[in-house]
């Protein structure tokens, strides 16, 4: 047997036994986000550009609540309809829960702090909130460590400057399949939003 026939089975042999073991359907997941996806998300889900959430690590609820969301056009930012509107247009249900799973399963970016005053008023919203403006504290829901739970997303690495964008997104209503979140945020200023970003994704 040449080289050429043999190079060829043992092609053909790995991609039998990558099928066997993770299954034509995550295949079909991993090609989808790498070819698909990554061109705004990255190839991990770990997007360079803060226009684009990092999608490494999230929690998969929260990923497949979003991605529903954006299909039935009830999460109305601007960006969900220049983008996501059409992207999920195309996607079932168990598509939707499988890209989920991938992507809670890959390794979440390091967060980074930042400049450390305005660190040290996020710490404060972050972890104590703002009782005398009306402002909660995010670690309630979003956990001590940015981590979230389930349908809450993890904050932790993201990039800040998508989360300012998405909280000024709910304080104007923009997000408005996230009641909660707006009441959160009705009260808080510009400098705030950043503060409490910039420790968020630091964690």
């Amino acid at each position: 047997m040449n080289n050429r026939c043999l190079n060829v089975l043992l092609t053909c042999g790995s991609l039998t036994l990558m099928t066997f073991a993770f299954g034509a359907e995550d295949i079909e997941i991993a090609r989808f986000a790498t070819q698909v996806c990554a061109s705004c998300h990255g190839p991990h889900g770990d997007s360079i550009s803060p226009a684009f959430p990092r999608l490494s690590g999230q929690n998969a609820a929260y990923t497949e609540a979003q991605l529903k969301s954006f299909k039935d056009q009830t999460r109305g930012d601007p960006y969900a309809q220049a983008y996501m509107w059409g992207m999920a247009s195309q996607l079932d249900d168990a598509m939707m829960k499988r890209l989920a799973a991938y992507y809670a399963a890959e390794r979440p970016n390091p967060g980074r702090p930042g400049d450390p005053a305005t660190m040290a008023l996020g710490r404060q919203i972050f972890e104590s909130g703002l009782p005398d403006s009306g402002i909660p504290a995010c670690a309630v829901c979003h956990g001590e460590k940015g981590q979230g739970k389930a349908e809450i997303p993890r904050l932790a690495g993201q990039h800040p400057e998508y989360l300012v964008k998405q909280l000024a997104a709910f304080k104007s209503m923009q997000r408005g399949n996230a009641p909660v979140m707006h009441v959160v945020t009705d009260k808080m200023t510009l400098p705030q939003m950043r503060a409490a970003a910039e420790y968020a994704s630091s964690k």
